[in-house]
């Protein structure tokens, strides 16, 4: 736990970003307009811990920003979001100037343009010089918002602002930071900046931490990991005398759709209820419901080892030793990763699909000790595909052996999704490797302590067991070892992988052929 939230209670923030969308609202939509009643009940939770806000556009509703946040007195930093269709930009510009016109002291800077040349939106001259015409025709500053790589790559833009505005995301960044060093990397980076534009203040536009979602190297998202973050970055700030904007207010649902879990969940209000996910005074957990998370784990290991009691009863023989020590393993991995599967299926599905997707996973790892048990002391092998899906003679006609048979494909088709997700689109994907681990335990267990002695390998099961394994190594490659998240992942799937390779079919009953006589 942390005991200190990030924000003060004594000291408002310096600014922070802000965008209204919520409960399925996206800035894709042309024809959205956000409405006033929502917006001022977003600016009125922001006045009690902000002095500012940031805005990235004035349309969708946004243009209602200054004169709302004027009413609880909230300055703002106009955005201007600048694309390639000329025709739109010069829209947006007119209502920018005409907003910092009839709101002069709220509107407190105006930024045209963000990370326009980290998109290639618009060349360097272009921009340069549609700053300077707004610019022409404002009395309040003018910036422009940007990667701060790219600002040190195209320094001429200088010349066209009043002060640098530099986006500094050590979870973004190419070589990802730990959370423990985010701020000391935050101040480099800016000595940096300011180094380069000696006659300009530099301002961090955007720098934060995500709360949520999947590891890069080692850059862990978390409650406590944010937490600490800004804190550390606020305090960096104030020794060092520079001006912070962080992103973002609340969390953004909609940007999920194409940045993942991470991408949705850098606010300091949660999205659906609006709520500060740190007030004052409160001590900071990743797990504020450990309780009942735990106790779920607890039941969960209790029924395992019962399933395997009553299925031992019900046999003459004694079982192996081996057979318990897996069971045991098994119960005592579900007990403690069921609680951390739980809680991210509840953060890490979105949309029907998501929640049927993680959901499916989530109860199929649950019941995947209960079944491998009473198939562990019951004597019965992992079935292969074939007896659920293969020709009518060869089905199980084993309810038992169907239902574990059932769960089994569940699990390899979710686990082959994630997998090659996370080979040939790796940025945003999540690492299911709570709900993996726990049904490839008791999996690969079954598997080779049950294994039949005569058999041929299925050719799916092969194929299945070689993309798991191609996919573990290669996480691990791309990934690096900093990324334990990546590395555990990788463990489920060669686990699952060695699972499938222990499958053998039954052997095909040869019917002699009739004689020709």
């Amino acid at each position: 736990m942390l005991a200190r939230a990030p924000i003060d209670s004594t000291a408002k923030l310096e600014c922070v970003s802000y965008a209204p969308f919520r409960d399925g609202q996206t800035p894709l939509n042309p024809k959205l307009e956000v409405s006033a009643e929502q917006i001022r009940e977003d600016l009125i939770h922001l006045s009690e811990i902000s002095r500012c806000v940031r805005t990235y556009s004035v349309d969708n509703g946004l243009n209602q920003v200054p004169e709302l946040a004027s009413e609880v007195g909230l300055k703002v930093l106009l955005g201007i979001w600048i694309g390639n269709n000329r025709i739109k930009n010069a829209q947006l510009v007119d209502t920018a100037v005409a907003l910092a016109e009839k709101y002069p002291d709220t509107v407190t800077a105006i930024v045209v343009g963000n990370e326009v040349l980290l998109h290639g939106d618009m060349s360097p001259s272009d921009l340069r010089d549609l700053i300077r015409s707004v610019k022409a025709r404002v009395s309040v500053p003018v910036t422009y918002a940007d990667a701060w790589e790219y600002w040190l790559r195209y320094r001429e833009i200088q010349d066209a602002v009043d002060f640098v505005t530099v986006h500094i995301l050590p979870y973004w960044d190419n070589v990802p930071v730990r959370a423990q060093d985010a701020a000391a990397d935050v101040a480099t980076i800016h000595k940096r900046l300011a180094l380069a534009f000696p006659d300009k203040e530099v301002m961090i536009g955007e720098t934060g931490w995500p709360s949520m979602g999947r590891m890069r190297e080692g850059a862990l998202p978390s409650r406590i990991n944010q937490a600490r973050v800004i804190s550390e970055i606020l305090d960096v700030a104030k020794r060092d005398n520079f001006r912070v904007n962080l992103i973002e207010a609340f969390d953004a649902s909609w940007k999920r759709y194409w940045e993942g879990t991470v991408g949705g969940n850098w606010g300091l209000f949660a999205a659906d209820h609006r709520t500060l996910k740190y007030p004052p005074g409160v001590s900071i957990s990743n797990y504020p419901l450990w309780k009942p998370l735990m106790g779920s784990g607890m039941i969960l290991a209790t029924f395992v080892f019962a399933a395997a009691w009553f299925s031992q009863r019900r046999k003459p023989w004694k079982p192996r030793t081996s057979s318990w020590i897996a069971i045991g393993v098994s119960a005592t991995i579900a007990g403690i990763l069921l609680g951390i599967a739980i809680d991210k299926m509840t953060y890490e599905s979105f949309g029907a699909w998501g929640w049927l997707r993680w959901g499916s996973l989530l109860v199929a790892a649950a019941a995947t000790p209960l079944l491998c048990a009473s198939a562990l002391m019951s004597g019965r092998a992992l079935p292969a595909f074939l007896e659920l899906i293969g020709p009518r003679d060869s089905r199980t006609r084993s309810f038992p052996t169907f239902a574990l048979g059932l769960v089994l494909i569940g699990i390899v088709v979710i686990a082959t999704g994630a997998a090659l997700g996370s080979v040939f689109d790796p940025r945003w994907q999540d690492l299911p490797y709570a709900a993996l681990t726990m049904a490839a335990v008791p999996l690969v267990s079954l598997s080779w302590l049950n294994r039949p002695k005569a058999g041929a390998r299925p050719i799916a099961e092969m194929v299945f067991a070689a993309i798991f394994i191609f996919s573990a190594l290669y996480i691990v490659f791309i990934e690096g070892t900093q990324n334990w998240q990546a590395v555990w992942t990788s463990g489920a799937y060669i686990a699952l992988g060695l699972a499938l390779v222990g499958v053998r079919s039954k052997e095909a009953i040869v019917q002699p052929e009739p004689s020709s006589a």
